[in-house]
């Protein structure tokens, strides 16, 4: 027969099942309705008001402390009729039902929007459900959960350098006391085949039945003191230490735990709920804050502050630093350039992809950026490409000329393209330095003496 989840919950909610005896766990009530008297039965009595309650009646299957333990942890559980937090079941969201409002006092709900793949968003929405009142905040989800994890990770990180010490040296004093355990029983077999040995010699050896009984005894007792030599560990002759600084990287070694694949939400959310209480969050409307006191398990209480998107914008916007060099190249370089730079410079899309024109040109649209145009140069700067074919020479001796110094050429950024001054062309050195064959293009210095001298 299938177990039904309300007969569980019968068993653990009976005090017989602690080995107590009571009677009077519930009463009748009596009320006015229609000018007549109702009578109604069964309801439940608080624990203190029973009319019999005989602890230790009979032998139970747990004890009663056990069972107060259950009793809260029901009641906790019990989400949406008490003011527990409610545990974690899985989802998407890491902080569901851990959350209190700062304004009403109510939890925060979890919302999902839009396909069956979108991101969780949080509000608080009782008041506007049961008395037309507007909603107290909403915030998505994302940047609070991805906050609250580092917080947690953080809080974590030197607790799990001192828990580490603190099972090597638990494990030490484990290895210690079963060693000293090794040694009493192998003294207590040494002394115990010893006397076995010391009977067997002063029996009389006309007793054959006793002298043989005698013998087994002694077989027995060197065969123990064999089997516990060969239990005993090889001596070290050097003692392991913990090397405190191998524990530099803990910080990401937990992070690589909480965000490896095989971990469920479900288990994140356990591991959260092991460490904090409860979470007050507010919504600072001036500064759109989301703000975040978060009360630990220890008793102790720390704020946290996350900004709150704005209208319209996620969590694949494209970095500030991209945009800053897309700003100060897009005036006088063309999307391609733009593209390869961003590509060399190691930094990627907001979808965290390579850089295409047509993905910065769309950058470009939304963001408001001017886009390049050829026809206004005018011929003030030149790409490498167009001073090589300007001077007649390749773009390597162009390079040259920029890594020796003799050519002065700026970059918007660290690896964007050069940009060469027309000007800079039409001077003097530079006019030599190009027309100069066969010998490698650098400043000549007058003050050099040369090494052979013209006869």
């Amino acid at each position: 027969m299938p177990i039904r989840y309300r007969n569980v919950i019968s068993v653990l909610k009976n005090p017989f099942y602690a080995g107590v005896y009571v009677y009077g766990k519930s009463e009748k009530r009596t009320s006015i309705v229609d000018g007549r008297a109702r009578r109604s039965y069964g309801h439940s009595k608080p624990m203190g008001t029973w009319d019999v309650f005989i602890k230790d009646h009979h032998e139970g299957y747990i004890s009663w402390d056990e069972y107060e333990r259950n009793q809260k942890q029901l009641a906790l559980n019990n989400y949406g009729r008490s003011d527990g937090v409610k545990s974690g079941r899985g989802g998407r969201a890491l902080l569901a039902g851990i959350m209190t409002c700062g304004r009403c006092g109510r939890r925060l709900t979890v919302t999902y929007t839009g396909n069956p793949q979108s991101r969780p968003v949080y509000r608080c929405d009782k008041p506007n459900l049961m008395m037309g009142l507007p909603r107290c905040m909403t915030f998505g989800g994302p940047r609070v959960d991805a906050a609250i994890a580092r917080e947690l990770l953080r809080a974590v990180e030197p607790l799990a350098v001192e828990a580490a010490f603190e099972a090597e040296r638990m494990h030490r004093e484990r290895e210690d006391d079963q060693r000293q355990i090794l040694d009493l029983e192998l003294q207590q077999a040494r002394y115990e085949a010893n006397l076995a040995e010391r009977r067997y010699a002063a029996c009389d050896p006309d007793n054959r039945l006793i002298a043989a009984q005698l013998e087994k005894n002694w077989e027995v007792a060197l065969r123990r003191v064999r089997d516990l030599e060969a239990r005993q560990p090889i001596e070290s002759s050097s003692t392991i230490e913990v090397d405190p600084s191998a524990f530099a990287n803990m910080a990401e070694n937990l992070s690589a735990a909480w965000n490896a694949p095989d971990v469920t939400m479900r288990a994140r959310q356990q591991l959260l709920r092991t460490l904090i209480a409860d979470i007050i969050v507010d919504v600072d409307d001036t500064v759109r804050d989301v703000v975040l006191t978060i009360h630990w398990r220890g008793g102790q209480h720390s704020e946290l502050r996350v900004r709150k998107p704005q209208t319209g914008e996620h969590g694949c916007a494209t970095a500030e630093d991209a945009l800053a060099v897309m700003r100060s190249m897009a005036g006088r370089w063309s999307d391609e350039h733009i593209a390869a730079s961003l590509n060399r410079m190691g930094l990627p899309t907001g979808q965290g992809k390579t850089w295409t024109a047509h993905r910065v040109s769309s950058v470009r649209r939304v963001r408001g950026i001017h886009a390049y145009r050829s026809a206004e140069k005018d011929g003030e700067w030149l790409t490498m490409t167009e001073a090589a074919k300007l001077s007649g020479v390749t773009n390597h001796t162009i390079r040259r000329l920029i890594k020796a110094g003799i050519l002065p050429a700026v970059q918007v950024v660290p690896g964007a393209p050069y940009q060469i001054r027309a000007d800079d062309l039409a001077t003097e050195p530079i006019k030599a330095a190009v027309a100069r064959k066969g010998r490698p293009c650098r400043n000549v210095d007058a003050d050099t003496l040369p090494m052979f001298t013209d006869t």
